[in-house]
């Protein structure tokens, strides 16, 4: 019997476990008030944890304010290259 307060952290260490030792089979769970088979903890385990699904949210949050702000800064930075060549042609004269 394993039992964790994260959903899919007991499946995924009694399914890896079972991979290594023929002594273990899984013949199934419950997740609250569902019941599961051995498939549906297999499934459970192949899902990725919360932790690597929070993570995944932020950069998706994330990555689109980076592009934005490489999208502002751009101009900006094209115009003091500008400066930059202007300031190199008065010194070069």
């Amino acid at each position: 019997m394993a039992f964790s307060g994260d959903p899919i952290a007991a499946p995924k260490v009694a399914s890896d476990f079972a991979k290594t030792n023929d002594k273990l089979v899984i013949l199934g769970g419950a997740m609250g008030k569902t019941t599961l088979d051995a498939d549906g903890v297999k499934s459970l385990a192949s899902l990725p944890s919360l932790d690597e699904l929070r993570a995944k949210l932020v950069g998706m949050i994330v990555t689109p304010a980076t592009r934005i702000a490489q999208v502002v800064s751009a101009p900006a930075a094209q115009l003091a290259r500008v400066f930059g060549a202007y300031a190199r042609k008065d010194e070069a004269a």
